[in-house]
């Protein structure tokens, strides 16, 4: 109900807007900048669905290869003792722990194409469990054919856990951030390497904890606070690499680890396949054939969540609230160099391409080694697309009511935004 709401006040205040700044300002532009917002954003949410589908076909046939050879079951196998604290209402040694760990290793690596289909492969994964355990609630009677339509389209708890673990972003190797601020001149384009990290490790941290108290999850176990160890050992390991490799060492260490070990994993599931004795060929063809159908079903709300967007943009409310809210911080004594890096903070829940953009605008403007270029980097990595992945993952398997899952992804967006102030100020101030 919350996208809800939130869908119709974009609409709602961008017509608002509109009409203050044709009455009051004169601006004849506004209401046809606004149409034609729609009309672009109708066309850009179907020609990303229509780019996923091959990324989609190519994932999910690497992932049936997986299924059909045994890695995947081995993974969940392997990851039990973790995602049974994190996702105790998943069956143990299900597949979909691995689809979910892909997915989670894709992200940290920065491999934005190759984390999406595999999302949508857990999150189908999730559905099937859901319609499973709702089956025999109505088996025992627990609930009416009316309760089970509509279970069937409310997100389960761990959905909403999967979910909030993709917005809270975790990215250990933020590869085209590095890439945009040398392009741009920056004298250490690595520079930003260090907080990125601590800001995603942040943001994912208060993420899961909110979300674990919501569903009643303790995360003070031994498995959890391993795999926070290790993720924070493998968080120092890479300052230390930042630090100790050149800037030319680092740029190419950045752009070669996270495809190396993604092309290792192809290749392990392929020699599992073959392992098994199955025909990985066949295999392939088999799962890509459902990236096709995958990337048509989320067409509809892809398009929706960016029309939305779009209006909200066009009709300059966007600009009023980042106005207000750098009035506000200027007027609490705030850092007046924040402003010029809120643009990406604010947009980046909301699209990934716009906050790009506010980033590389942002660089140029002040210049990539001032504090608001280094904010704005710092924003755009430590975090991700929140209304994206709401709409594309829980569209893609039908689920309409969302539950608390956008109250507690915002809420990782909102803490990756405050750590990514202070630890700027910590390193660049």
């Amino acid at each position: 109900m919350a996208l809800n709401y939130i869908w119709i006040a974009f609409f709602l205040i961008a017509v608002l807007v509109a009409a203050i700044k044709l009455a009051f300002f004169g601006d004849v532009d506004v209401f046809p900048a606004i149409m034609n917002a729609c009309m672009d954003s109708a066309k850009t949410g179907f020609e990303i669905s229509l780019g996923l589908t091959a990324v989609l076909s190519l994932w999910m046939g690497i992932m049936k290869i997986g299924e059909r050879g045994g890695m995947v079951e081995r993974l969940a196998r392997w990851l039990g003792p973790l995602f049974r604290r994190l996702f105790p209402d998943i069956p143990e040694g299900h597949p979909v722990v691995g689809h979910i760990f892909m997915n989670l290793s894709a992200n940290m690596l920065g491999l934005d194409n190759a984390a999406t289909p595999l999302g949508l492969k857990a999150m189908e994964g999730l559905q099937e469990i859901n319609n499973e355990q709702i089956a025999k609630r109505r088996e025992k009677g627990a609930i009416d054919d009316n309760q089970l339509q509509k279970l069937q389209l409310t997100a389960s708890n761990p959905m909403i856990m999967f979910l909030v673990m993709n917005t809270a972003g975790l990215t250990i190797v933020p590869v085209s951030i590095l890439a945009y601020r040398a392009q741009l001149g920056a004298a250490q384009p690595t520079d930003v390497f260090v907080p990125i990290l601590l800001a995603t490790l942040i943001s994912m941290v208060i993420g899961v904890a909110l979300t674990g108290a919501i569903q009643r999850i303790s995360l003070w176990n031994r498995p959890i606070l391993i795999t926070l160890a290790a993720v924070a050992l493998i968080v120092a390991g890479m300052a230390w690499a930042a630090e100790a490799l050149t800037r030319d060492e680092m740029g190419v260490f950045s752009a070669n680890i996270a495809n190396v070990i993604l092309l290792g994993i192809i290749c392990v599931f392929i020699i599992s396949g073959m392992r098994a004795r199955i025909n990985v060929y066949d295999a392939f063809i088999e799962g890509a054939k459902g990236g096709f159908s995958t990337a048509v079903g989320i067409i509809p709300y892809l398009i929706a969540i960016l029309v939305g967007i779009g209006v909200f943009r066009a009709s300059g409310a966007m600009d009023w609230l980042l106005g207000g809210i750098g009035w506000a911080v200027e007027a609490c004594g705030g850092n007046a160099d924040i402003t010029g890096a809120l643009p990406t903070a604010l947009m980046k829940p909301l699209s990934g391409s716009g906050a790009r953009g506010m980033m590389l605008e942002c660089m140029q403007t002040y210049g990539p080694d001032s504090f608001a270029g280094r904010l704005s980097c710092i924003f755009q990595g430590s975090t991700d697309t929140t209304f994206y992945i709401l709409a594309v993952y829980f569209g893609s398997v039908g689920i309409r009511n969302t539950r608390y899952a956008l109250p507690c992804g915002l809420a990782a967006d909102l803490a990756s935004i405050v750590a990514a102030i202070v630890i700027a100020h910590l390193f660049f101030a």
